[in-house]
């Protein structure tokens, strides 16, 4: 039975061709996950033998599942993105339009999750744990280090993407004054 944060974690796995399909159904498995309880300490996915490792987990996977989402979010946007506009481009403006407003709205929505992601980052980065880390789950306190050192920032790539499709969505819309 599917209950438990790790459990639906589990269902989350990246093709080696993505699809929009695959995208789709591993941000609904990571939402879900984000939304579960996590399972006993006893179950977890590394060997848990005090609170504070438990409390640094629970703070790491949370940060984990959003860093997560972004990486799919981001995928999904690019399979809608249209990374340069052609003068040639204007007898499918519309629905080039149509598929730049969905990638729009996948990098926002992982803004939205960078933020969550940050604030997890902020929980599992306190003081009281500096010299705790849970070598089993190494590429998450990897990824918790590089948010530190700033190596990691997904609000400067989105925000990148987002002013770049912007910027596209314009462009487009004044074609018609144009040819």
């Amino acid at each position: 039975m599917v209950k438990y944060k790790e459990d639906f974690y589990k269902l989350y796995h990246v093709h080696y061709q993505q699809y929009p399909d695959d995208c789709i159904e591993n941000i609904y498995w990571l939402e879900k996950a984000v939304q579960a309880d996590f399972c006993n300490p006893l179950f977890a996915n590394p060997e848990i033998k005090t609170e504070k490792e438990w409390e640094k987990y629970r703070y790491l996977f949370q940060m984990h599942l959003n860093l997560k989402l972004i990486e799919q979010h981001l995928r999904l946007g690019r399979t809608y993105d249209k990374k340069c506009i052609y003068f040639y481009d204007a007898p499918w403006k519309d629905e080039y339009l149509r598929n730049m407003e969905k990638a729009l709205s996948c990098y926002k929505a992982g803004l939205y999750y960078w933020q969550e992601a940050k604030v997890w980052f902020e929980k599992a980065d306190a003081p009281s744990f500096n010299f705790l880390f849970l070598t089993s789950e190494q590429n998450w306190e990897d990824e918790r280090e590089r948010i530190r050192t700033g190596e990691l920032n997904y609000e400067k790539m989105l925000t990148r993407e987002i002013n770049r499709l912007e910027k596209n969505i314009r462009e487009l819309n004044e074609m018609d004054k144009k040819y």
